[in-house]
């Protein structure tokens, strides 16, 4: 497939065009990938903050971690089947910078806010008895700041030396998406000190928070070897089971791309990663959590059954 020539600044998004039959079948299933991602996150943000059962620590974060993945998606998905679709596979310079800054953003946010999540569910299972006065709601609000700065500092910091490398003209960009290894690569100067400085700060945000988590569910396992109980077994499993199915998904893929060699980033493989982290996986942490959720589930009925019953009020009269 021939790609169009950018004009001015404009950069262009190699992406998938040298298999224009697979961006066919990439659009179709990108686009109803995002769907479900809008209304399965969407869901679980309302019935968060609807039902007052499930306004709690825990789903507070799973609140502030639906939310980004509706923003994380966001950023990326419409260029993405933009470029999909038809033969035009530019992007605008503005356009680029707004992408990279706010998915670098939100994936760092997503990246620290799992692991405050954890320490959640390390308070849940191991200080049960004092877990209400441990994540008291001024402290899950500073947690959840916290995520949220980090991402922002992340990006302020790699985002802006990303973009003020000097690119001689290049813009031809080996991706879907304008990515911070990916842009870095159109420098026509040394890069090394800026993979060194990318290789740190995913050791900083991506390590740190994983090393976090597995500290927490370190704790978790500990405590509940002591205990030797099937029914809290069972309890731990559907408190901690859908977060640390999350993590496997989104830090399994994210540190693929991250801390691979650099050599093998533009290769498809890691656009197919990419596409697994920024597409797939913010639809399924909303299915993950419903349906392995009792506490979801059971909101989602009363929210529904709630509706009918104010909808069958109001033919009533």
């Amino acid at each position: 497939m021939t790609i169009n020539k950018s004009s001015g600044g404009d950069f262009i998004l190699v992406g998938f065009s040298d298999q224009p039959q697979l961006e066919k079948i990439l659009f179709v299933v990108v686009l109803i990938s995002y769907l479900l991602t809008l209304v399965g996150n969407t869901a679980i943000i309302l019935v968060s903050c609807l039902d007052s059962a499930l306004q709690t620590p825990m789903y507070y974060f799973l609140t502030n971690l639906s939310f980004v993945d509706i923003c994380f998606s966001t950023s990326i998905v419409p260029q993405l089947l933009w470029n999909l679709h038809g033969p035009a596979k530019t992007i605008t310079a503005t356009g680029c910078a707004i992408q990279l800054y706010v998915s670098l953003a939100l994936g760092s946010t997503e990246c620290v806010l799992l692991a405050v999540m954890a320490f959640d569910r390390y308070a849940a299972v191991c200080r049960p008895l004092h877990y209400a006065t441990v994540m008291h709601p001024r402290l899950c609000q500073s947690l959840a700041g916290v995520a949220w700065l980090s991402g922002v500092g992340n990006t302020l910091i790699q985002g802006t030396i990303t973009l003020r490398l000097p690119r001689c003209g290049n813009h031809k960009i080996y991706h879907f998406i304008c990515e911070v290894p990916a842009m870095i690569k159109l420098a026509c100067v040394d890069i090394h000190a800026n993979e060194v400085q990318l290789f740190m700060a995913s050791l900083v945000l991506l390590l740190l928070p994983l090393t976090l988590i597995l500290v927490s569910y370190g704790y978790i396992a500990q405590a509940l070897m002591r205990l030797r109980s099937a029914l809290t077994w069972g309890k731990a499993l559907g408190t901690c089971g859908s977060h640390m199915l999350v993590v496997v998904l989104f830090y399994g893929t994210i540190t693929a791309i991250y801390i691979q060699p650099n050599s093998s980033y533009a290769h498809s493989q890691g656009k197919f990663i990419t596409l697994l982290y920024t597409v797939l996986i913010p639809t399924l942490n909303p299915l993950i959590y419903t349906l392995r959720n009792k506490d979801v589930k059971g909101a989602l009925k009363r929210l529904v059954r709630k509706n009918n019953n104010t909808g069958k009020k109001i033919l009533s009269r």
